[in-house]
């Protein structure tokens, strides 16, 4: 139960880390891009802005669910990399079907990848709504400069 958790604990953190520096590299090209983001046309550049952050972080979030089933595979929890890369999936974003369950050695593992999972699309949901946010309101206050 302890190195569950321990792993568990270490496998989150780094997921958090990688979301992490993935929305600070945004934050620094979307800062680098203000100016012509302020000049009209104003929606085509919200949206395409808001489409790029998106995957960009989508990005993050795959990375985390490959790390948890590379991990699932490398310790045996699971038969095949797919099979642990579709428990990961299922898990990381709480569906959990249950058709695929891990031994009680591993058991804990499915509720920190959930757990993991609510963690970072909250955290990257947050990030994509003050993006837009503050996007909106410095396009506003540039057309009213205008």
């Amino acid at each position: 139960m302890t190195s569950q958790l321990a792993w568990g604990t270490a496998l989150i953190v780094l997921s958090i880390a990688i979301q992490a520096v993935l929305m600070a590299v945004a934050v620094r090209t979307i800062r680098r891009r203000a100016a012509w983001l302020g000049r009209p046309p104003y929606l085509p550049k919200l949206a395409g802005a808001f489409c790029g952050v998106s995957l960009w972080l989508l990005m993050g979030l795959g990375a985390s669910i490959w790390i948890w089933a590379v991990f699932l595979h490398w310790t045996g929890a699971l038969a095949d990399l797919e099979l642990s890369l579709y428990f990961s999936l299922v898990s990381f974003t709480t569906l959990g079907f249950g058709d695929i369950l891990l031994d009680k050695p591993y058991r804990l593992l499915s509720g920190m990848m959930a757990a993991d999972g609510l963690i970072l699309f909250g955290l990257t949901t947050a990030f994509l709504i003050e993006f837009i946010r503050s996007l909106h309101v410095a396009q506003a206050e540039a057309a009213d400069g205008d």
